[in-house]
Formats: C-alpha cells, sequence, structure tokens
C-alpha cells in the first residue's frame, strides 16, 4: 500500500507526496503529459527532444546538473508514447535545490540557437546509432508502422525519420513548449521522510506563481480494428535470423491489460514458463525468445521477439510459435501454472516498493491515467484474474487477424 495525499495548486499542477520515513533521500518527479502520441505525424521526435533540451538551462539557470551535483543529487528522465518525465534524487535537507530546478525550467527554459543545435545533434547522433547502425536496430522503426495504420503509436519516441529532427525550427520547438510544459500539464511527486505542509508550502512557494497554460484535449485518431494478419520481411546484415510478431491488446488500466500482463509472464517468464520449456529448452526451436507487453496508455502491443536457433527456419520457427499459441487459446491453464506465476508477479511488485524513486514514479503514471490510487489496486486485480479469463482474451488476441509478422533474416545466415 502506498499511502499518499494530493493537492491541486491554483495553476492547475498537481502535487502528490508520499511519506517514507526508512531512507534519507528523498525523489522528486515532474511527469508531463506529452508524449510521442501527442506530435504532428510530420514533426515527429519533438517530445523526445525536449527531454534532452530540458537539460540545456533555463533562463536563470545556466547549468543544471552542477548546482545539483553540489547538493549530492541525482538526475534523469525518460520519454515513452504517453508521457515525458523527470527525475532527481537528493538529501532531504536539500529539496529545495529541485524545486528551484524544475520550477524554473518549467517556467523559463533557456531557447538558444546553441542549446537547440547541440541537443538536435545529440538527438540524430542517438538515432543513428541506436536505430540505424545497431544490429536489429531498426525492428521498432518497421514493426510499429506495420502494426498501426491510424493511431500515433505507428512512429518511435525518436522519430519517424532524422529529417524532422534535422528541420526542426526554433518556433517549432518554443510552440511545443508553450503548449505542454505547464504546471496544468504536469504531476509533481515528491516521496520521502517529508511533512506534508513543509512541502505544500515549498512547493506552493518555487511553482504556483507560474501561469497555467491552455487546457489541452487530447484528440486522437483511433486505430481501427486488425481483420487482416500483416507481414514484413527484410534482410539484413546481422548475425542470425530473428522473428517479431506483434498482436494488439487493451489499455493500460484496463482489466484486460491486466490478463495481457499475466498472460505474458505464463508464456515468458523465467526457465519454468511456457515459451522458454516448450520451444528453447525441450525441441531447440530458439535460442532466445521472449514476450511481453508495450504497457500504452491507449491499446497497445503483445510482443513475440525471438532467434531460431541454428538451422531452424523463420518458417519452422514462426509454426511452432503458433502451436503454442493455439494451446493458450484452446486449453485451460492450470490453476497451479497460474497460481505460480500469480506469485512471482506478486513479488516482484513488493520488492519494487522498495525503491523512493519507483514509487514516486509509479504514482505519476497512475495519476496520469486519471487514479492515483489505482497503484494500490494492482496486486488484487492480479490476484482475482481466472483461468477461464485468460482463456477468453488468448482466443480473441491471439487471433491470426489480429497479427502483425516482421521476419527479418540475415544476410550471411
Amino acid at each position: 500500500m502506498i499511502n499518499f495525499t494530493k493537492y491541486i495548486l491554483k495553476n492547475g499542477l498537481t502535487l502528490l507526496i508520499h511519506k517514507d520515513d526508512s531512507t534519507p533521500i528523498v525523489a522528486v518527479n515532474t511527469l508531463y503529459k506529452v508524449g510521442a502520441r501527442n506530435e504532428h505525424p510530420e514533426k515527429t521526435g519533438f517530445a523526445h527532444l525536449f527531454e534532452h533540451l530540458m537539460f540545456g538551462g533555463s533562463i536563470n539557470i545556466p547549468s543544471f546538473d552542477q548546482p545539483l551535483e553540489k547538493a549530492g543529487g541525482e538526475n534523469n528522465a525518460f520519454t515513452n508514447n504517453d508521457i515525458t518525465n523527470y527525475y532527481i534524487t537528493l538529501p532531504k535537507d536539500n529539496i529545495e535545490t529541485a524545486f528551484w530546478l524544475e520550477s524554473d525550467r518549467m517556467l523559463n527554459l533557456g531557447f538558444s540557437k546553441k542549446s537547440l543545435d547541440v541537443q538536435r545533434a545529440v538527438v540524430i547522433e542517438e538515432f543513428k546509432q541506436s536505430y540505424l547502425n545497431q544490429p536489429y536496430g531498426d525492428v521498432w522503426l518497421l514493426l510499429k508502422p506495420l502494426a498501426y495504420q491510424k493511431h500515433p503509436y505507428a512512429w518511435n519516441t525518436i522519430g519517424k525519420e532524422i529529417s524532422h529532427i534535422e528541420e526542426a525550427k526554433m518556433e517549432e520547438v518554443k510552440a511545443f513548449y508553450q503548449k505542454y510544459y505547464n504546471p496544468n500539464n504536469a504531476i509533481l511527486v515528491v516521496a520521502g521522510n517529508v511533512e506534508d505542509q513543509k512541502i505544500l508550502t515549498l512547493v506552493k512557494k518555487w511553482f504556483e506563481s507560474i501561469p497555467s497554460g491552455a487546457e489541452l484535449e487530447l484528440q486522437l485518431e483511433q486505430e481501427p480494428k486488425q481483420t487482416k494478419a500483416r507481414f514484413l520481411e527484410v534482410t539484413r546484415d546481422v548475425p542470425v535470423d530473428a522473428l517479431y510478431k506483434v498482436y494488439h491488446m487493451a489499455e493500460k488500466g484496463s482489466r484486460d491489460y491486466f490478463i495481457a500482463d499475466l498472460l505474458s509472464d505464463v508464456l515468458s517468464n523465467g526457465n519454468s514458463s511456457r515459451l522458454y520449456r516448450k520451444l528453447i529448452k525441450e525441441k531447440g526451436i530458439f535460442s532466445e525468445l521472449d514476450a511481453f507487453i508495450t504497457g500504452d496508455f491507449d491499446p497497445g502491443l503483445f510482443v513475440f521477439s525471438g532467434k531460431p536457433a541454428e538451422g531452424i527456419s523463420l518458417e519452422t520457427a514462426e509454426k511452432e510459435l503458433l502451436t503454442e499459441l493455439e494451446l493458450i487459446r484452446t486449453e485451460m491453464i492450470p490453476a497451479k501454472e497460474l497460481l505460480k506465476v500469480k506469485n512471482k508477479l506478486e513479488a516482484s511488485h513488493i520488492f519494487s516498493e522498495t525503491s523512493i524513486l519507483n514509487k514516486a514514479i509509479n504514482l505519476a503514471i497512475a495519476e496520469s491515467l486519471g487514479d492515483a490510487n489505482a497503484i494500490n489496486q494492482e496486486l488484487q486485480i492480479y490476484a482475482s484474474i481466472e483461468a477461464n479469463e485468460v482463456l477468453t482474451l488468448a482466443q480473441t488476441l491471439f487471433a491470426p487477424s489480429n497479427s502483425s509478422t516482421l521476419f527479418y533474416r540475415s544476410k550471411t545466415a
């Protein structure tokens, strides 16, 4: 159970405070409700570019890292389809340093040609190194537009193509900041051995004078139901072949999402999972094989990713995988197997809550979905899932017409 109190400032900033007296470190997490899905299809990669720009200094604080390091703090950030999240951990006595830094870049990010050029170059280099020049790096550049025809999940957070960042104009970048980087589009979480009233007073001191932005309505083109299997085959200069198969699944927070998450653990969580036991250990079809969910706020993907063992073709590997999926679609999972997976999931969940930063991030994400308290109901939901629900979901989830498949062939294989 993660206890917290919630406040909403006059400018719309949502503040969550979680008291944990087991650590002298405080986590300050600032989530902005903007991710790749908020971008224009012809101007992608902006949310991720801002993850970098926000560390380029603000009007009053030219260096973000230097004062934080002096205060004994650390920081980082991440961007995904749905959010951009910034976090700081530092000693409790220096918490005002975090509020000073975060409030100034929320109000007055320092836009300069130099900063934009530097961060643009960093992002372009990241695009090349991680997506274009890395073995299997372009997999998601291929899979996402294969799976999504309408929804903005069709592109990665890095962007559709390098040119969108190369050609980004200063006025476009400023407009993106002015639209999304506002207190009423942000959730601030403070977690640690802190007192509510003291934190509330400090947050008001540093943040409440920042003006609200325009009210935003998220209007996205929803992905129509897929009615026909899709297939793509490419050849690349990689060591071995790889198979990727994705299926459309429910949005984060829905009951079907939790069922799909549990199902991914049944299939591929540890050496006793079905796919490892059957297709790697017993039959030797794959050298590696994984099943996971993308965890998106809108309907996301259930993903299979694997490399066939030496001498096994992609066609054979796919056939064997589909055989296992057909078993999940037609036979009830034994109660003992389901209970074992639930127990592992519960242990992992409890372990994750030992981290003050994890708790702060998870509270922010749950609140951005509509209710931070939903985080306290997750274990109960997993525990309540029955085998017949898993079977029912698998029958529709793994329908052939719901699949998009990528054969990633090696030139040398």
